[in-house]
């Protein structure tokens, strides 16, 4: 066990201290039920970025707050995991945070020595995520202590997964590890290549580990029972910058690909057998941006590719469900490729998409239109046929997607706020 570098905030004389990194903005009351349901790992069952649980807008502001006061407009903001009451989640200041869901109040917040931008996974006692400062951790859940930190000697800026009595994550140009609940290496696969690491953990299966070391420049299915490699994915033919997070469901993968081309951006969206890793089907379109844009898309695309959700998918029945950071949401059959509908907004979108029940939720960057700019706003679409149901203005851009849990909706913005919204109804 490492030394235990939490900094403890707490109720004092009645008011609610902060870090002074952190400007509390309006506090909800702290009446209401606990959430129902939790979000425990990046975008959800099997990386599907979707829940059965309906939450139907109009929704209003529980609580927020704002990250790093200085007002520096951040690039990514870590994607939040939710357990029981509390939220966890990381932050470009180096600070791993626990907030209560109701009222905004903070458990503790731990400090690392590097902004964090890795996405935390959460069990019943301990939360894991890693940190650019080349550390995985291990925290206490519920007091914040230092369980136990792994030195991966590169930025750690993965997903977090467990996987039966292991913990998985992987660092930049370095390895893709397995360790064990007591922070002791078990597996370790070179990663020559790969950075900003995301993967998904099915039937034993790791889909996509780095390629092996005779083929790095491959992304593989790994089998973690047997340590052995079923198949590889050729990413040349793909020809791509940016290989998405997969989904999965049933018997397929989900997946898309972006690489900047001049002033735009080829993108690709694959369905794969997830025995095999054979395409079944491939559907290709280009960057749709909107009415004054102004941005250079090769500085866009950088910055994108720090959301460790960038392109991945939402999958709601025979739906899959893409924003690609352009002005395009696109919606395809799950079985056949065939387009089902696609929405186009007068901004860019800024988050990976979320469905709970049938609404699909995400961000959508400042507008500009003959009457001024609009602020960036939190959308809301039918995922049956892509139609505008609600919207709401923010400070800010939405970077993480929206966590759905009970009756909460949870993300963060560029200018560091984190809100917190609820069912009015």
């Amino acid at each position: 066990m490492v030394g235990d570098r939490r900094r403890r905030t707490g109720l004092i004389g009645g008011r609610l201290l902060l870090p002074a990194a952190m400007l509390l903005l309006l506090l909800g009351t702290a009446i209401g039920c606990r959430a129902d349901s939790d979000w425990i790992t990046f975008r959800g069952d099997r990386g599907r970025g979707a829940t059965g649980r309906s939450i139907r807008p109009p929704l209003g502001v529980r609580w927020k707050l704002r990250l790093q006061a200085d007002g520096e407009r951040l690039e990514s903001f870590n994607p939040p995991v939710i357990k029981d009451d509390t939220i966890y989640f990381g932050s470009r200041d180096g600070n791993f945070y626990a907030l209560d869901i109701e009222s905004g109040y903070m458990r503790w917040v731990f400090r690392t020595d590097a902004p964090i931008n890795a996405v935390p996974y959460v069990d019943d006692e301990h939360v894991y995520f890693g940190s650019l400062d080349g550390h995985a951790y291990a925290l206490d859940r519920a007091e914040g202590s230092e369980v136990w930190s792994f030195s991966a000697g590169r930025p750690v800026q993965s997903s977090v997964k467990r996987y039966e009595e292991n913990v998985l994550f992987a660092s930049d140009g370095g390895a893709t590890y397995a360790v064990t609940l007591e922070g002791e290496e078990r597996l370790r696969l070179p990663n020559p290549i790969w950075y900003y690491i995301t993967f998904q953990v099915h039937e034993d299966v790791m889909y996509f580990a780095p390629g092996p070391p005779d083929n790095p420049r491959t992304l593989a299915a790994y089998d973690l029972e047997q340590e052995q490699y079923l198949w590889h994915l050729d990413t040349a033919v793909m020809n791509a910058v940016w290989y998405s997070f997969p989904a999965i469901d049933g018997d397929r993968l989900f997946m898309a690909t972006a690489a900047p081309r001049g002033g735009q951006w080829d993108l690709n969206y694959y369905a794969l057998n997830r025995e095999d890793g054979s395409v079944v089907w491939n559907r290709a379109d280009q960057s749709q941006w909107p009415p004054g844009f102004t941005e250079q898309p090769g500085l866009l695309f950088r910055e994108m590719v720090e959301l460790l959700d960038y392109m991945a998918p939402a999958v709601w029945r025979n739906r899959v469900i893409y924003t690609s950071g352009d002005s395009v949401v696109r919606a395809f059959d799950r079985d056949s490729g065939d387009q089902l509908w696609e929405r186009s907004f007068d901004a860019r979108t800024t988050s990976a998409p979320t469905v709970a029940g049938d609404r699909v939720y995400f961000g959508v960057s400042a507008a500009q239109t003959p009457e001024g700019e609009r602020p960036p706003r939190l959308i809301a679409l039918s995922a049956r046929d892509g139609r505008v149901v609600w919207e709401m203005e923010l400070e800010g851009a939405v970077l993480s997607a929206p966590v759905v849990a009970g009756r909460y909706m949870v993300f963060g913005t560029d200018r560091s706020v984190f809100y917190i919204l609820e069912e009015l109804i």
